[in-house]
């Protein structure tokens, strides 16, 4: 079998799949279309985040038999039309999971104790303490929404603290001994922290709105590890303007390419010029599951995954 590799991972990916009897080809720079003008030569496709695989892609790949996403999501995929072809899809969200989970920790305990704030006030010269009394995680009420691989993942880090660890998951019975699964309203009405980890589905698309944060009882701090497009910018603004949300800690924005990359090349929004400048508000480019551990644990996961469900 052949796997066309269109991202770099670590070496240990192709290595091992070399070992395991795959022939494995590289192209990290081709454009779209001279990939899918080659695509049908190969058995298996692993990506990252280079471009979408659409249904002109498939039609093209008239053997694929699967694509590896190194990575947790799969919206970059059309993953109906995939199935409806035969192509297996694998993901690896095993392998950034608690990279994740402990960026979501460091995020909320930064925002909490203003660590950003005052390490930039430090060095520039002012000492203001009281103006950097943090608040402690001890007695709160943390709300996971979405509570799969990623959700699991931060509850598990959440155990070391005195808190009460709420999850709310379309899913039924997935609540476990770190946190209890409640209805949306139970949620809404207890929670001081809510941390996202949803995929990408038109479920999650824009969730997070005007209406929803208004649902909430109490004034409450969000953490957004999960995808940027979940939350609607300019209503997270007006939250954070009202009180209504006390600070924010996004690693994903709703104005993320699908490559992640090219942010900054067009006009920078209003709401995101606000976030730029907001004191409790803390922001990361998409790297809560970037770590060096994971990177390896990535491409193990995917080198698990196809040398189980293809055996040569």
């Amino acid at each position: 079998m052949k796997i066309l590799h269109l991202d770099t991972n670590h070496p240990l990916l192709i290595n091992q799949l070399q070992a395991l009897g795959f022939e494995n080809d590289e192209d990290y720079t081709s454009s779209k279309a001279a990939i899918e003008a080659k695509i049908h030569k190969y058995d298996g496709v692993i990506i990252r985040s280079r471009f979408t695989i659409d249904k002109t892609f498939l039609d093209a790949a008239t053997n694929l038999k699967f694509i590896g996403r190194v990575g947790a999501g799969l919206e970059n995929i059309d993953g109906d039309y995939a199935q409806q072809k035969g192509v297996h899809l694998i993901a690896a969200p095993e392998g950034n999971r608690n990279a994740v989970g402990e960026h979501a920790l460091g995020m909320l305990l930064s925002l909490f104790n203003k660590l950003n704030k005052a390490d930039q006030e430090v060095r520039s010269g002012q000492w203001l303490r009281e103006a950097n009394r943090g608040i402690e995680l001890d007695g709160k009420t943390v709300g996971i929404i979405g509570y799969g691989n990623m959700g699991k993942a931060f509850s598990k880090k959440l155990r070391g603290f005195d808190v009460d660890v709420l999850c709310y998951d379309i899913q039924d019975a997935v609540g476990d001994d770190n946190a209890k699964q409640v209805s949306l309203k139970e949620f809404q009405e207890n929670v001081d922290v809510v941390s996202l980890h949803t995929p990408q589905t038109p479920l999650t698309l824009g969730m997070i709105n005007a209406e929803f944060i208004n649902a909430f009882k109490k004034p409450f701090w969000l953490i957004n590890t999960a995808r940027g497009k979940s939350v609607v910018t300019k209503d997270l603004v007006a939250a954070l303007q009202s009180g209504k949300i006390l600070g924010a800690g996004l690693d994903v924005l709703e104005y993320e390419k699908a490559s992640f990359e090219d942010l900054f090349a067009s006009e920078i929004p209003e709401a995101f010029q606000y976030l730029i400048n907001a004191d409790n508000v803390l922001l990361t480019p998409h790297v809560a599951g970037w770590t060096v551990e994971s990177k390896e644990k990535l491409a193990q996961t995917i080198v698990d995954k196809i040398g189980s469900h293809f055996k040569l």
